[in-house]
C-alpha cells in the first residue's frame, strides 16, 4: 500500500517496512529485475545492480529492456559502492525479497549509510503470481507509472493461448523446468515452489515434479535424472550462469527446448511475453 504518512511519499513493502521520502521519489536504483519490471510499467530506473549470480556484464537474459533504454548496470549488488551510488543521487533503492524479512541482491546497510531508503517486495512462492504483478503495479502507479488499465501487456490473452495449447497438447505434453548446473549436473525445478510454474500448473499445462529429495526450491541430480523424467518439452534456466541442456545425454530425443528466466521482470508484459512462446511451443 502507499500513502503519505509521516511524509510527502510512503510506500508499505513487502516486509512490512515503511518506507518514505519528502517527495514521490524520480530517481530510482533497482536490482535489475524489479528495474525491468518498472521499466515495463513505465518507470526508468537511473540505474540497475544485479545479484550475486550476476557477472560485472549485465546478463542479456535478466535485461528486459534496460540496456535498450539507456539504464546502466552497476556490476553484482553486494559488491556495489557507496560512492557511486551516492553519486547517482537515488531517491529509492528497489530490491526483491523471497523471504519476507531480507533484500535479495542489495546490502540494506549500503543504502542505509548512503541515506537511501530501501523497498523490498517478494518474489518468493508465499504470493501467488498474480499478487506479485499485483504488487509492482501498485509501487509502480505510487511511482507514477501510468495506468494502463487491466488489460496492459496482454497478460490475460496469453493466459488465454496457454489454456487452449495444454488442452490441445494433451496430457502425454509433460514439462519440465530445470537450470543446468554444469556437465554432470542438473538442478530439477519443483513446481509449486516457483509461482509462474504453479500459474501455467492452474492453466492446464503438465509441470513434471522431480520428486522426492532434498531442496525446496530445486531437487539436484545428474542429467540422468531430467532424461529419466522423458519430458515433452523443457523450460530451461536461460540465464548467463545456467548450463544449456544440449545434446542427447541430457535430454532425450526430440524434447523442445523453450528458454525460461526464473526472475522473469514481475510485469504483466514480461510474463505475456514468456507465455505467448511457451503457448507455441506447446503445440509445434
Amino acid at each position: 500500500m502507499s500513502g503519505t504518512g509521516a511524509y510527502g511519499w510512503g510506500f508499505t513493502d513487502d516486509r512490512g517496512v515503511e518506507v518514505g521520502a519528502p517527495d514521490r521519489p524520480a530517481r530510482v536504483v533497482a536490482y535489475v529485475r524489479a528495474g525491468a519490471a518498472l521499466l515495463d510499467l513505465g518507470v526508468t530506473p537511473v540505474a540497475v545492480y544485479g545479484s550475486g549470480h550476476d557477472a560485472a556484464e549485465a546478463d542479456p537474459a535478466k535485461d528486459g529492456g534496460l540496456a535498450a533504454a539507456g539504464v546502466p548496470y552497476l556490476g553484482p549488488g553486494r559488491g556495489l559502492d557507496e560512492e557511486r551510488l551516492r553519486e547517482l543521487r537515488p531517491d529509492l533503492v528497489v530490491d526483491v525479497t523471497y523471504d519476507g524479512k531480507s533484500p535479495y541482491a542489495v546490502d540494506e546497510e549500503l543504502a542505509g549509510r548512503a541515506g537511501v531508503p530501501l523497498a523490498a517486495l517478494s518474489v518468493g512462492n508465499d504470493l501467488t503470481l498474480p499478487a506479485i504483478i499485483g504488487r509492482f503495479g501498485e509501487l509502480g502507479a505510487a511511482l507514477g507509472a501510468p495506468d494502463a488499465g487491466p488489460g496492459a501487456g496482454g497478460l490475460a490473452e496469453a493466459e488465454e493461448a496457454v489454456r487452449a495449447a495444454a488442452v490441445a497438447a494433451g496430457a502425454g505434453a509433460g514439462v519440465l523446468a530445470l537450470s543446468g548446473g554444469g556437465p554432470e549436473q542438473v538442478y530439477l525445478a519443483r513446481p509449486g515452489a516457483w509461482p509462474e510454474l504453479a500459474r501455467l500448473a492452474g492453466l492446464g499445462v503438465r509441470l513434471i515434479d522431480p520428486g522426492p529429495g532434498p531442496g525446496a526450491n530445486w531437487l539436484t541430480t545428474g542429467w540422468e535424472g531430467a532424461l529419466d523424467l522423458a519430458p515433452a518439452l523443457v523450460l530451461y534456466d536461460s540465464r548467463a550462469h545456467a548450463t544449456r541442456p544440449d545434446g542427447p545425454e541430457r535430454l532425450p530425443a526430440g524434447a523442445r527446448l523453450v528458454p525460461w528466466n526464473p526472475e522473469i521482470p514481475p510485469s504483466p508484459a514480461a510474463y505475456a511475453r514468456f507465455f505467448r512462446t511457451l503457448a507455441e511451443a506447446l503445440t509445434a
